[in-house]
């Protein structure tokens, strides 16, 4: 599996599906009924207007762990992302906020997901949770291990975080595609929901024999500029009401981004 097999005839759409507090989280309320029947909900409103893809994050479990997420976030990542998969038509992601690739790649075996996203796959970076390094000698070995076939979204110059030591971002999409082995790289804005700068996306994209996908911040506004150069996009911030990250899914604001979107295709 690579990622032209996963999305064959455009570059894809993938809208984040930013689940509520899940048990044992500072904000979680007490109902998982409602935190599944949330994702259900945006879910069908991604799936009303044809977006090609979703990854689902645990958004809002903020303060994030660095790297191992504790068991009880495990498990309702991986019922939850079951229930998307079930009503999905399309690639479905995880991402286990803040650093979590195994378990990232766990769920996404239990729940027969298809990609994961990894923000620190190589290299370190300093981040509100501190140092995190990556550790892609053992996510590829777990992956092998799992005999599976789950591909790899490593984020290049990640956002909420800056690298340790005066390595470019050139060298580090090198190292992250070259002895990292992602499968597609992401290159986002400072923060989330912060546009991508052009220019770090043109040095990306030139030195990576990979896809490279904008993480953040694009909008009906922008997309003349960012369409040609990416080959694919993940949208969260715009998408919600009045496109603020921590709100909920928006059926007008997703009307409005991909009537925007299938006028380049």
């Amino acid at each position: 599996m690579n990622f032209k097999e996963l999305f064959p005839d455009k570059k894809p759409v993938i809208a984040c599906i930013h689940l509520m507090p899940l048990p044992g989280a500072p904000l979680y309320d007490g109902n998982f009924e409602s935190v599944i029947n949330k994702a259900e909900e945006e879910t069908q409103i991604l799936m009303d207007h044809a977006v090609d893809g979703l990854i689902v994050e645990n958004f809002r479990d903020n303060p994030f762990f660095p790297d191992q997420i504790p068991p009880e976030t495990i498990a309702a990542m991986s019922v939850i992302v079951r229930e998307i998969k079930i009503q999905f038509n399309g690639p479905v992601g995880v991402n286990a906020l803040r650093n979590d690739a195994h378990s990232a790649l766990g769920i996404a075996v239990a729940s027969n997901a298809d990609f994961i996203r990894v923000n620190v796959h190589t290299g370190a970076t300093l981040t509100d949770q501190g140092i995190i390094q990556g550790k892609a000698n053992e996510t590829l070995r777990l992956r092998k291990n799992l005999n599976s076939t789950i591909l790899i979204f490593a984020d290049v110059a990640v956002k909420h975080a800056r690298a340790i030591g005066e390595q470019n971002i050139e060298q580090e999409t090198k190292d992250v595609v070259e002895r990292g082995m992602a499968d597609a790289v992401i290159v986002s804005g400072k923060g989330t929901g912060s546009g991508t700068d052009l220019s770090d996306l043109k040095k990306v994209k030139s030195c990576s024999e990979k896809p490279v996908i904008i993480g953040s911040g694009t909008t009906p506004q922008n997309l003349d500029q960012l369409y040609e150069l990416a080959d694919g996009f993940i949208v969260g911030s715009y998408i919600k009401k009045d496109g603020k990250a921590n709100n909920y899914v928006d059926d007008k604001r997703v009307e409005t981004f991909m009537q925007t979107f299938n006028t380049k295709r």
